[in-house]
């Protein structure tokens, strides 16, 4: 991102950080939604970003009637300064914007997501900062989803035109909600590089509910990402399965 103890221990700090951020209220029929969390480990398309630690986060969102969307959602993150010498980024930063459409049951969302990740950085390190296109379909309790990158990819040398596609379904059953996602990452082959080297495949399964309006959620994550192309500085295989546990509030 020791003991159980002390992860116990550091968590309720942080859910107690979280719950008293100073976020404003919002109204129930306002156009304006807001969001705030913590996880026991920041996964992202099943790479860990923290190396196996919790992760503050959080987001604004604004929703036109007219299907237009504009938002932001940010993280605690370590895996820029886990991987490289000389990097310090401590921060994601992401900025979207899109439009959603229904046409009989399915619901359309396309859009643009901006990576952003302030730091130092060394002469000559590929920007993390990634720019994707997305188009994503839902249909009852399914979701199909495509993001194209038209950047390179999160630091990776001539990665202009990845992919990455995940199917996710939620299912309610009673109070809970039972989820399920399987993705796949696509790095472009480049001179020296095999396209399988970077790229590989997620999945996930877990369960959300609401307690006190509060959002519970817990997922077991995993990969099969290449343990020799996904292992930081700490000897940490980003890649490798574990359960992260969420806990946050919408307003």
């Amino acid at each position: 991102m020791r003991t159980d103890s002390i992860k116990r221990a550091a968590l309720a700090a942080l859910v107690a950080s979280a719950t008293a951020l100073p976020v404003a209220a919002v109204a129930a029929d306002s156009p304006i939604s807001a969001n705030v969390s913590i996880a026991s480990e920041y996964k992202y398309r099943g790479i860990s970003q923290t190396n196996r630690k919790p992760a503050l986060q959080g987001g604004f969102d604004y929703a036109h009637a007219s299907g237009f969307y504009l938002g932001t959602w940010g993280s605690s993150i370590s895996w820029l300064s886990d991987g490289a010498a000389n990097v310090s980024s401590g921060v994601e930063l992401d900025f979207y914007g899109g439009y959603k459409a229904k046409a009989g049951p399915i619901e359309f969302d396309v859009g643009l997501l901006q990576y952003y990740y302030p730091g130092t950085y060394p002469a000559g390190f590929t920007s993390p900062d990634t720019l994707e296109i997305y188009a994503a379909g839902s249909w009852q309790m399914l979701t199909l989803k495509y993001s194209h990158s038209l950047t390179n990819l999160f630091g990776f040398t001539d990665s202009k035109g990845s992919g990455y596609i995940d199917l996710s379904a939620a299912f309610p059953v009673g109070q809970f909600t039972l989820k399920a996602h399987v993705g796949h990452q696509t790095v472009p082959a480049t001179t020296g590089r095999a396209k399988s080297d970077f790229s590989y495949s997620d999945w996930s399964v877990g369960v959300a509910t609401q307690y006190a309006g509060i959002d519970f959620g817990l997922s077991y994550i995993d990969t099969n990402a290449k343990t020799a192309f996904f292992t930081n500085a700490f000897g940490k295989d980003t890649g490798k399965g574990t359960v992260v546990l969420t806990v946050g509030k919408a307003f």
